[in-house]
């Protein structure tokens, strides 16, 4: 089930960075289940990761190959490779060995992903065994079929694209995410694959990437579950005739808009392919004293199964977003000045039910599949945007049925 499908976009080919994919009977033998990725030499890599504790071992691995010039991703869906130890270390880092192998690197200039059930020794022997029919695939032009292999539950690719002209030359940024579920990224997102042929520096990638992932894929959530193996990564082959693009130029803040917009394009097609979801909702926190508590407000109602429950009933039970907002731990919060819509339908204002409002007009705000609440806090002039969706009675079932 998703909210509004969005077709597979146009994607624009990245010059110096190919993909190819295969299946390799993770979990399954209908699609490709395996990915791997080649920027060619010269370009820079950055990278963000899970902050959970119990990070998988490909994420350790990536970590400590970041700095070392990555030119290859080797990804797989069907197992997380997470919670399984010093074999887990090992599997990851065989899964580099034989890929640098095959193409003639090193070891640590491979970066490996893995997302899927958590707890399972990675069928490790499998994977190598197909990687020769991935690289012989390696082709420019493989976004779609890269974005299917690395899908777990979710119900479509998921990929956006966008080029942007600086100074008469132009710059591609095309990427692809998996997500539907276990979705509330902290650093970092699910699995992103973004690449560009832009001319810039590791560092200041790095930053970009930073930037773009704070404002789009950290401002989304589904469950409140933040994974194992979340990481979002952004490759430069630097193949473009643009110049390299540094700190102090304009280029630079046109190009980091359009890695934003790319990852935004990205992080709404996981919210609207969440587990189950029949509805897409916006929660826009305006009014805020700083950044920090819009955010807590907008995560405190996104996380409410109340609240996410009544959207998914079309029930305009207003009490619970009140409710929502009450307990977002905001210090000396005066109720008083608070306001709350259901699209452009007053529904609290004055720390109590709007005179205007009506049980009718707020039934026909939540009849719609896609919801904009917004919040006005009266504390300032900060704005912040969450980006979620309601709980239904199929999620409950695809993550029960999960491992089955």
């Amino acid at each position: 089930m998703a909210v509004n499908q969005p077709p597979f976009p146009k994607m624009n080919p990245v010059a110096g960075i190919s993909l190819g994919t295969t299946n390799a009977g993770i979990k399954q033998t209908e699609r490709d289940d395996l990915l791997i990725m080649e920027m060619v030499e010269g370009g820079s890599c950055a990278a963000v990761f899970t902050q959970n504790a119990f990070c998988a071992a490909p994420v350790h691995i990536a970590k400590s190959h970041l700095g070392k010039n990555p030119r290859w991703l080797v990804i797989n869906s069907g197992n997380a490779n997470a919670g399984t130890g010093q074999q887990g270390m090992d599997d990851a880092l065989k899964s580099c060995i034989s890929i640098a192998q095959l193409m003639q690197g090193e070891s640590s200039q491979v970066l490996p992903f893995s997302t899927g059930v958590i707890g399972e020794n990675l069928p490790i022997q499998k994977m190598t065994a197909v990687f020769p029919n991935a690289i012989e695939k390696l082709d420019e032009t493989n976004w779609q079929q890269a974005a299917t292999s690395i899908m777990t539950t979710d119900t479509f690719a998921k990929g956006a694209s966008k080029v942007i002209d600086l100074k008469g030359e132009k710059i591609t940024i095309t990427g692809i995410s998996k997500g539907a579920g276990m979705i509330h990224p902290n650093m970092a997102t699910m699995l992103g694959f973004i690449a560009t042929d832009a001319k810039i520096s590791q560092s200041l990638l790095q930053n970009c990437l930073f930037h773009a992932v704070e404002h789009s894929f950290n401002r989304i959530t589904i469950d409140g579950d933040t994974s194992t193996n979340d990481a979002c990564v952004l490759m430069a082959s630097g193949c473009s005739k643009v110049a390299e693009i540094t700190a102090d130029s304009k280029s630079y803040s046109v190009f980091s808009n359009a890695i934003e917009s790319v990852c935004k394009s990205l992080a709404e097609a996981i919210v609207s392919d969440g587990e189950g979801a029949t509805k897409f909702i916006r929660i826009k926190i305006e009014q805020a004293f700083n950044q920090e508590e819009a955010i807590m407000v907008g995560k405190t109602i996104a996380h409410s199964p109340l609240v996410k429950t009544a959207f998914f009933a079309s029930d305009p039970n207003w009490g619970r977003i009140l409710a929502a907002v009450g307990r977002s731990e905001i210090k000396n919060l005066n109720v008083e000045k608070i306001e709350i819509y259901l699209d452009e339908v007053c529904i609290v204002k004055k720390g109590c039910r709007a005179t205007s409002y009506s049980e009718s007009a707020g039934q026909v705000v939540m009849d719609k599949n896609e919801i904009t609440v917004t919040v006005k806090l009266g504390r300032g002039d900060v704005k912040e945007e969450i980006i979620t969706c309601d709980l239904s009675y199929d999620y409950v079932k695809i993550n029960a049925e999960y491992r089955t």
